[in-house]
């Protein structure tokens, strides 16, 4: 829905107006009350591109495409690689015991 642009030619007012193009127009003026509203051409709105398809990124080539995948991989590789190599913080160190004592050694060799 547009936004019209009105001006009052017995009191001067202007004022912006938000209705359906099939609306007719505004012939009352809101200050004053008199009908001398006419509907003005002005500058008009921007248009407004919503949904997939406008975006720089939509159109990129499949080269570019395929480096930006293999990068990501690549980062994600070297994520899953470092929290594993911090110093034997998993639990598979903890399995030998870890602050049991003696019973906890035994169980585990026992099984």
């Amino acid at each position: 829905m547009p936004t019209y642009e009105y001006q009052c030619d017995a009191c001067e007012h202007n004022f912006d107006e938000f209705q359906s193009m099939s609306e007719p127009a505004l012939k009352k003026c809101p200050k004053c009350g008199k009908p001398k509203l006419r509907r003005v051409f002005g500058t008009g709105a921007a248009i407004l591109f919503k949904g997939s398809g406008f975006y720089e990124t939509d159109y990129r080539s499949e080269s570019y495409k395929s480096a930006a995948k293999a990068e990501q991989e690549a980062a994600g590789k070297s994520s899953a690689n470092g929290t594993s190599d911090k110093g034997g913080t998993n639990g598979a160190a903890s399995s030998n015991g870890g602050g049991k004592g003696k019973k906890g050694a035994e169980k585990s060799s026992k099984s």
